[in-house]
């Protein structure tokens, strides 16, 4: 991957710098540059760039993180329908050991005879501001890598003597972001949702918002009514909100939310309408699932169109 630095034009007597003051670029200036477009690693979901992916415990965060590295080492689709840019990958699983990582990668891609080359694993890594950050720079200039995931922030995080906990949390970051940005390479840091819920799945992340603060890209794993979503936000990318499943250590991507959402919806009133084995109206429907009467109707009135239920006399439906 190119690292994404933009052309100034060859004329820049707009532009004023000395050694001490600020270098500054005009207008006239900024509208003549060239950048190239935004790189995707994972298309749609991951850029150069850093980003953070959280979600609470158990969620699986570590098996989606080794899915995209592996795919990424291979060139192959990632969460099942992703494609991605065939790199080199280092995977800083600090939470594990050789023996669990092998296990978990057996039970996933099996025993094959030879699991790619190009893709790295370290269970130990120096806190960032204590030779991690330089160990992880070195490693680079060796083997220039196109990903690099940290699983976890807490385990390369050091108690910093910062004045504010935001300034310790986008303290933490600068360095990974400094070289995510030089390098114009993907950098991926697992952290944790906190406990409490929140309308934004943005103030869900785990800490101030210094964090949200410090990185490019913010993907969060979160559990909803309808199943588990992948909710991401960037300084460059378009929103995303997909619904996920994770099925035997395998992540894959179902669809759009809203659709998965609504798809759940019409499941919901079939298994209702089974159940009754007489026909229903829509008041009784909406009581049985506990939603809102006037969307049952609407979605009534879609799912006969669709043959998915059968409209009776007086307003009532039945299983087809």
């Amino acid at each position: 991957m190119k690292s994404r630095v933009a052309r100034f034009p060859k004329k820049t007597s707009n532009r004023s710098s000395s050694s001490d003051g600020l270098t500054t670029f005009s207008a006239n200036d900024l509208q003549a540059m060239e950048f190239p477009p935004l790189e995707f690693l994972v298309e749609g979901l991951i850029t150069e760039g850093l980003t953070l992916l959280a979600g609470k415990p158990k969620m699986g965060k570590s098996w989606m993180a080794l899915d995209i590295a592996m795919s990424v080492a291979i060139g192959c689709d990632a969460l099942g329908d992703r494609a991605c840019k065939k790199g080199t990958t280092l995977y800083c699983a600090l939470e594990d050991n050789p023996r669990r990582l092998r296990r978990r990668m057996a039970h996933v891609y099996g025993d094959q005879a030879t699991w790619p080359k190009n893709f790295h694993f370290t269970t130990q890594m120096k806190k960032l501001d204590d030779g991690g950050s330089e160990q992880l720079e070195d490693w680079f200039q060796e083997h220039r890598p196109s990903l690099i995931i940290i699983d976890t922030l807490v385990c390369v995080r050091s108690a910093s003597k910062r004045r504010t906990e935001y300034e310790a949390d986008y303290a933490t970051l600068a360095p990974l972001q400094r070289l995510a940005g030089e390098y114009g390479i993907a950098i991926i840091i697992v952290h944790h949702q906190r406990k409490m819920g929140s309308e934004d799945p943005l103030d869900t992340v785990s800490g101030t918002t210094g964090l949200s603060g410090g990185v490019d890209n913010i993907l969060i794993l979160d559990r909803k009514s309808h199943g588990v979503t992948l909710y991401g936000r960037g300084r460059e990318m378009d929103d995303i909100d997909i619904t996920v499943e994770l099925n035997d250590g395998y992540w894959r991507i179902l669809g759009d939310s809203d659709a998965v959402k609504i798809s759940s919806q019409r499941r919901a009133i079939i298994d209702v309408l089974k159940s009754a084995e007489r026909p229903m109206g829509p008041k009784e429907i909406s009581e049985a699932l506990d939603r809102p009467q006037d969307s049952v109707r609407q979605l009534l009135t879609s799912m006969a169109k669709d043959g998915e239920v059968k409209k009776q006399t007086r307003g009532k439906y039945e299983s087809p």
